[in-house]
């Protein structure tokens, strides 16, 4: 099983050109770069998949290898990653998206709506699967659930719509609840959860206000901004930044001691309170089965965008006590996991 943790050269180059390029995409993506990429590259006929990654989640991306791996496309045999990753600044993409394509994958994978456009933008011929996108028609990345045209499939998070019970489940934690401050970036993913936890607010009687961020360096005063404004609690919506900035946005939620609701377990695992939202790793095992199909010949038009199925909440009884809060006993029987 490779090691996604080292460093491993890219493989041998075609040319001058190409030498420079996989040098830089190289070095962008140590952290994912396996073993037998190299020994495998020089494989006649052997189908190559892009990894465009966003952000450094291995649990999510071994996840998917496994699952492609049940189905018979066993790394270095009879498949070869070429792993690409921007570590969350969405300014790399580009250039690592036109690396996979000059290197003529046969199919790329990809997260989140941004890269996504970016794998789009492109190429309009290699097929794209994408695990993990928000609202991929609101988004313009395909015509229809059922019917997506163009060369972009994969799995819809549904994370917009979860903002809303999210918000509910906010209100169960906090007794009192009426005012939250919600935690959002200018990305489509963010914006479109915002707009449903808007109107999830309004239904609940509960006052929201939007702090919306571009940089990491804008959350500490996102965080001041809402303890000045009384907040009771913080709802963080769904961008790869956030994930990128886990720690901090954690440490800053404990230092203001305000309860947040995550949309991944992951936060609250690292401490935070709660969290609810579709399974990352389950979703990108399905986009494991439409990467099967793709290199089986299935164009990604005539692949339906499937919704996510499977949701978990997470939480941390732990960081409850250290806030003062009571979990009521109906949502301990409902959590996929209580954190101690």
């Amino acid at each position: 099983e490779p090691n996604l943790s080292g460093f491993d050269a890219p493989p041998e180059p075609r040319g001058a050109a190409m030498r420079r390029r996989q040098f830089i995409a190289g070095l962008l993506t140590a952290v994912l770069a396996p073993p037998l990429a190299a020994a495998a590259k020089d494989q006649a006929g052997v189908p190559h998949l892009g990894v465009l990654w966003p952000f450094d989640e291995k649990r999510v991306l071994n996840a998917f290898r496994q699952e492609l791996r049940d189905l018979g496309w066993i790394e270095g045999k009879n498949i070869v990653f070429e792993y690409r990753a921007s570590h969350g600044n969405d300014s790399l993409l580009p250039a690592l998206a036109a690396e996979l394509v000059s290197l003529d994958v046969d199919v790329i994978l990809t997260w989140g709506v941004t890269a996504a456009r970016v794998a789009k933008q492109a190429t309009t011929s290699i097929p794209i699967v994408n695990g993990s996108m928000s609202n991929p028609v609101r988004a313009k990345l395909v015509d229809s659930l059922a019917h997506p045209g163009g060369n972009l499939t994969g799995i819809t998070s549904l994370t917009p719509v979860l903002s809303a019970k999210r918000l509910e489940l906010l209100k169960e934690l906090v007794p009192g609840l009426s005012r939250v401050a919600a935690l959002a970036t200018p990305a489509p993913t963010a914006s479109f959860g915002l707009q449903e936890t808007e109107a999830a607010a309004r239904s609940l009687g509960i006052e929201l206000r939007a702090k919306v961020v571009e940089r990491a360096d804008q959350l500490d005063e996102a965080f001041a901004s809402a303890a000045r404004e009384r907040a009771q609690a913080v709802i963080v919506l769904p961008d790869l930044m956030f994930d990128q900035n886990r720690t901090r946005l954690l440490r800053l939620a404990a230092m203001h001691s305000l309860p947040a609701v995550y949309y991944a377990r992951g936060y609250v695992e690292a401490g935070g309170l709660a969290s609810y939202g579709s399974s990352f790793a389950a979703q990108f095992q399905r986009a494991a089965a439409l990467v099967d199909r793709v290199l089986k010949g299935t164009k990604p038009a005539d692949l339906p965008v499937e919704q996510a199925v499977k949701f978990e909440l997470t939480i941390n009884r732990g960081t409850a006590k250290t806030l003062g809060l009571a979990i009521p006993p109906m949502l301990l029987i409902l959590a996929d996991e209580v954190i101690e």
